[in-house]
């Protein structure tokens, strides 16, 4: 069984420790370091540990490097040739049998190669999205989402227990104005005076909820309109078309916490209890204030006023309690672009309320434009309003969307290229890869409507193995992606390893000839292009994209 690329980067850093311990320079800050060159001819790993050294051991780094090579074993290493370049890089060529062998581990495991246990069962809860349910979700939601969404699959891929939340904002004034105006648009139905204010909501989908009270209930509210009914039926009227274009989008959260049930079981009062128990507090001006100022933030925060009314940072704290009572080891939020002076206010109230800061990550997402024809999309065609998620689902399809927002870095901000995501060509990135996938289907129908049977191969002797190393490479560094893509919350680190591949496929598909008279090489050919095949489609899962049969 091949090891791991995680493991080999480990076995090959220990053994990189070991020899400099031989030679006497080791020192207690020393941590060899490997990168993957960037020229294939630099080899698959390399070093510059010769050259951090040659300070301590007062020889040049060629010196150190001839000395590095004479103790190092090599075929313990599984390592064909280590060569010393430049100043005193040394760079190491691994076996070409050893790596093509990681296909045979891969079939062996189908989509569970690549699951690791780094996480250790660690609970995980991730807290996306959280829109407010007065109107359909926006671009920025979608980039939140998708983000949310593929952090969770990597980080249970890879060992964590992991919940999705959605924070649903069912009260303060927002959700007032929700059922206030719904109101007024009922009694407009019955011909009777009524009167939407700036503070109110005039879209379309108040006057369809209103429509929908009547023919259900007919004027059963005209003299005295039931308030919380209205909340009620308004709030989970938008929150089922909320969860409709989130599951249209391949998301489904484990949990829709509501906020008024932070009021209804009383955790606010009893927050508020434990942060005056604890000290956190203090009254000015008539207000209560929290120490935030003691976390670093900039200034203290009052969480409730002079009026006695509550700011918003009080029911946020009181909602981050709660995460903690449900047993959460590490709690992750993901936050629109006006949100980063909060980071450090969620970091004192976690502390404040029983937790420590350092338990909880919170991303903050840069915000998007959609673009067609280089211009900047703001209507949408269908309503003539701000264009949403669901405008941008159903031209372009969840998964080309899905693909888009998750290639960059969510701390850059993003333009979503309307035009490039729906062309069908080697351009648009999230096409370059399905039909990678779809290449690879390709090849075992056509094998098996020549009658041909795929034999899984265990040696590779007929094939040309320079050419198909990349690949193998390739495949024995997806452990390593899923690593850094997870522990670092960095899920984009997937698409670029995703593209990556499927460049590598396109080359090897388009110099080789994959089914070929002799057996063995086709079945050599064909175990490679599997393993690629069961890679591929795993990562594109990953972010939520459908990996493709057929184009």
């Amino acid at each position: 069984m091949v090891v791991l690329a995680v493991d080999i980067v480990i076995n090959l850093k220990k053994e990189i420790e070991n020899v400099v311990k031989e030679l006497g320079y080791y020192t207690e800050d020393f941590e060899a370091i490997l990168e993957i060159p960037k020229e294939k001819s630099h080899g698959d790993y390399a070093t510059n540990m010769a050259m951090r050294l040659a300070k301590v051991a007062k020889k040049s780094p060629v010196a150190i490097a001839k000395e590095f090579i004479e103790r190092v074993d090599p075929k313990k290493m599984h390592i064909e040739k280590i060569e010393i370049a430049g100043p005193g890089f040394i760079n190491f060529f691994l076996d070409k049998d050893y790596i093509l062998g990681i296909t045979n581990e891969i079939i062996e495991k189908g989509d569970q190669y690549g699951d690791l246990n780094i996480g250790q069962g660690v609970r995980v809860n991730i807290e996306f999205v959280s829109a407010n349910p007065t109107g359909a979700l926006h671009i920025g939601h979608g980039r939140g989402a998708a983000y949310g969404d593929s952090l969770a699959r990597v980080l249970s891929k890879i060992g964590y227990d992991v919940a999705r939340e959605h924070y649903v904002n069912d009260a303060g004034n927002q959700i007032r104005n929700l059922a206030f105006s719904i109101i007024e648009r009922y009694k407009e139905l019955f011909g009777l005076p009524h009167h939407l204010g700036d503070d109110h909501y005039h879209g379309k989908e108040i006057i369809e909820i209103a429509k929908e009270i009547k023919t259900q209930y007919g004027n059963q509210f005209i003299e005295h309109p039931d308030f919380d009914f209205f909340r009620t039926y308004g709030t989970n009227y938008l929150l089922k078309g909320l969860q409709d274009d989130l599951k249209a989008f391949h998301i489904e959260f484990d949990v829709w916490f509501s906020e008024r049930s932070l009021y209804d079981n009383h955790v606010v009062e009893k927050t508020i209890d434990k942060l005056v128990r604890g000290g956190y507090t203090y009254q000015k001006d008539g207000a209560m204030w929290l120490k935030t100022s003691e976390y670093g933030d900039e200034k203290d925060r009052v969480i409730i006023k002079s009026d006695g009314s509550y700011t918003y940072l009080l029911p946020d704290i009181a909602y981050h309690a709660n995460k903690l009572s449900r047993g959460f080891d590490r709690l992750i939020d993901v936050l629109g672009a006006d949100h980063h002076g909060y980071i450090n206010r969620l970091k004192a109230a976690v502390a404040m309320v029983g937790g420590n800061s350092d338990i909880i990550d919170i991303e903050i997402l840069q915000m998007v434009r959609a673009l067609r024809n280089g211009e900047e999309i703001k209507m949408s065609k269908r309503s003539g309003k701000a264009i949403t998620l669901r405008d941008l689902i159903d031209e372009v399809g969840a998964s080309a969307l899905r693909y888009f927002y998750i290639s960059k870095s969510l701390d850059t901000p993003m333009d979503l290229d309307v035009d490039l995501m729906t062309k069908k060509s080697n351009e648009n990135p999230v096409f370059y890869a399905q039909y990678a996938h779809a290449r690879i289907a390709s090849l075992f129908r056509t094998l098996a409507s020549n009658g041909l049977v795929f034999t899984e191969a265990k040696r590779f002797e007929k094939i040309n193995k320079e050419n198909a190393k990349e690949l193998g490479l390739l495949l024995m560094q997806y452990p390593s992606v899923l690593e850094e893509a997870g522990t670092k919350r960095l899920p984009h680190k997937i698409t670029h390893y995703i593209t990556n591949l499927a460049s590598s496929l396109h080359s090897y598909y388009n110099d080789e000839k994959i089914i070929t008279d002799d057996v063995q090489e086709t079945n050599e050919k064909l175990t490679i292009m599997k393993a690629v095949s069961i890679v591929l489609r795993n990562a594109l899962e990953l972010i939520g994209v459908e990996a493709v049969e057929q184009m």
